[in-house]
């Protein structure tokens, strides 16, 4: 029988103290607590359409700028996503998605090889949304990107609302890494991998 892939993850330092537990093989359930509603509303969105639950509580010192909170999300459920993967075998690796939200398309483009890297290729033509720093969205997927071991290609191809701009990232992360953590079938337990091991390999 399979392990159950899920993990806890804790973060502390002098500027954040978060928790975070995913399964992946989950239903897309969520509770998700930052103190920062904007980036609440993108990791719900995360949750739900990847099919990981996400349980995240994060304190942080949001008296100064919600930057420390923001990138420290990215960090502790990515390491939680990696711990929850192992070594990866008998995961299907790539993914990818296109996804139309009323005037704007992304593209998101994955593969989970432990050897993170992040294109990112979008602009958000609002600074801010809400009390949210729109800046912090890149700095969010270059956590998650780099903790996770995700090469991760993000690319806008057109739009004007911020808003969905930036949902349309979040959900795109969400339906290709749904594509590349399921398990595939016809290679039970085998690395995706001529090198038999993911990392450095190709």
């Amino acid at each position: 029988m399979r392990a159950p892939r899920t993990a806890t993850v804790e973060r502390t330092t002098r500027e954040t103290r978060i928790t975070a537990t995913v399964n992946l093989d989950g239903s897309g359930r969520y509770a998700v607590a930052t103190g920062i509603g904007f980036l609440d509303h993108m990791l719900e969105q995360l949750a739900r359409h990847s099919l990981i639950d996400l349980e995240l509580k994060a304190e942080g010192d949001l008296h100064i700028d919600f930057h420390h909170t923001t990138e420290d999300t990215g960090i502790t459920i990515g390491q939680a996503v990696a711990k929850a993967l192992g070594d990866r075998a008998g995961i299907a690796r790539y993914g990818t998605a296109t996804i139309p939200m009323d005037e704007t398309c992304t593209r998101v483009a994955l593969d989970a090889s432990n050897r993170p890297y992040l294109i990112w290729r979008v602009e958000v033509p609002k600074p801010k949304l809400g009390q949210f720093d729109t800046e912090l969205v890149k700095e969010w997927f270059q956590a998650f990107a780099q903790a996770a071991g995700l090469t991760l290609h993000v690319e806008t191809l057109y739009g004007t609302n911020s808003h969905h701009i930036v949902e349309s990232c979040f959900k795109g992360l969400a339906r290709s890494l749904r594509q590349a953590i399921e398990l595939d079938p016809r290679s039970p337990g085998a690395v995706p991998s001529t090198k038999g091991t993911l990392g450095d390999s190709l």
